[in-house]
C-alpha cells in the first residue's frame, strides 16, 4: 500500500488551526469507520452460512471473500476524512 504524505501547508490554508483540523478530521474518521462496520457486517449478514461437520478444515467462502475484498480497496477512513475536510465537506462548530 502506497502512503501519502500530507501537507499541513495545504490543512493550515483551510483551517484556523491545524490541531483542530487534525482533531475534526479525526472525529470524521472514527464515523466513517462506525459507518464501514456496520455496512460490512449487514453485507456478511446477508451471506448464508456454510456448515462442515469438520471445524478444522478451512473452507473459502467466495462472497465473503468478495465483500471482504471490496471493502479493503476502499480508502482508509483517515483518508476520506482529510479528504472531506480539505473539500470542505465537513462541517464542525464549537460545544457552547
Amino acid at each position: 500500500m502506497e502512503i501519502k504524505p500530507i501537507d499541513l501547508r495545504e490543512i493550515d490554508e483551510k483551517a484556523q488551526n491545524v490541531y483542530e483540523a487534525i482533531i475534526v478530521s479525526a472525529k470524521r474518521a472514527r464515523q466513517i469507520n462506525d459507518e464501514n462496520k456496520i455496512e460490512f457486517n449487514a453485507l456478511l449478514s446477508t451471506i448464508p452460512e456454510t456448515t462442515t461437520d469438520d471445524e478444522n478444515e478451512d473452507i473459502d467462502n467466495p462472497a465473503q471473500l468478495k465483500i471482504s475484498l471490496d471493502m479493503e480497496n476502499r480508502d482508509k477512513p483517515h483518508v476520506q476524512a482529510l479528504d472531506e475536510f480539505l473539500d470542505r465537506k465537513v462541517e464542525y462548530k464549537y460545544k457552547e
